[in-house]
């Protein structure tokens, strides 16, 4: 987990926690730490939200166990409020307290979807892939390529995404593009640049790789 402001001035921190399988209730809330010669109660990361009126981020919420993700409800809907058993305190949250969740839906198999009743406590933004010319705007930003290059690249990132067809379970992340961007950048040829990055980087299955080692043939030849 960490703890960052959004920008150096920002009075609001961000609280990010990444979510996994072996998440429990009380790495959120907190517990009972041992200090010398007595316990002593440490806040999670979801309590220090509260109470300091963070935002807390979790991160691939889906990853969580479901009886970990229910401890957010009291706070995600009219009440706001995290009661906290170990201690008996009933935390009211501070007005500034805000919950951000984020998971990528569709990839993952039907036993990791977001409950109903937690979905239903969320407004909801939907992302999608950017087009190829904002794509290429990020990739030329923060790849540090010129701009004719990243948009090889955006196109190629389009191209793998349409190989749904073919096997790929997901389309190539702007991430990877990226990935591919920054090895160029620092002298890296761009079609080994995006064999490491984006063939090898999307999957094992060969015919997939293959098929995305032609388009970067002919993509940048």
């Amino acid at each position: 987990m960490a703890l960052r402001p959004l920008r150096p001035d920002a009075a609001q921190p961000l609280i990010t926690v990444a979510c996994h399988e072996d998440l429990t209730a009380n790495d959120l809330v907190g517990r009972h730490l041992l200090a010398h010669d007595r316990t002593v109660w440490t806040d999670g990361p979801l309590t220090r939200a509260v109470r300091r009126g963070a935002i807390c981020y979790l991160d691939e919420v889906v990853e969580a166990r479901k009886d970990t993700t229910v401890v957010i409800h009291s706070l995600a809907d009219h009440r706001r409020e995290l009661p906290i058993e170990k201690t008996g305190e009933l935390l009211h949250a501070h007005p500034a307290f805000a919950l951000v969740i984020s998971y990528n839906p569709g990839y993952q198999s039907v036993l990791k979807d977001l409950k109903p009743s937690t979905r239903q406590r969320f407004v909801s933004l939907a992302f999608d892939y950017p087009a190829v010319d904002v794509e290429a705007a990020i990739i030329a930003h923060e790849g540090g390529v010129p701009e004719a290059l990243a948009e090889r690249l955006a196109v190629l990132g389009q191209r793998v995404r349409a190989l749904a067809a073919q096997g790929l379970a997901d389309g190539v992340s702007t991430r990877l593009l990226v990935y591919a961007a920054q090895l160029v950048a620092r002298g890296i040829a761009p079609r080994r640049a995006c064999e490491a990055a984006v063939a090898q980087g999307i999957g094992d299955e060969a015919e997939v790789q293959q098929a995305v080692r032609e388009l970067i043939d002919v993509l940048l030849p």
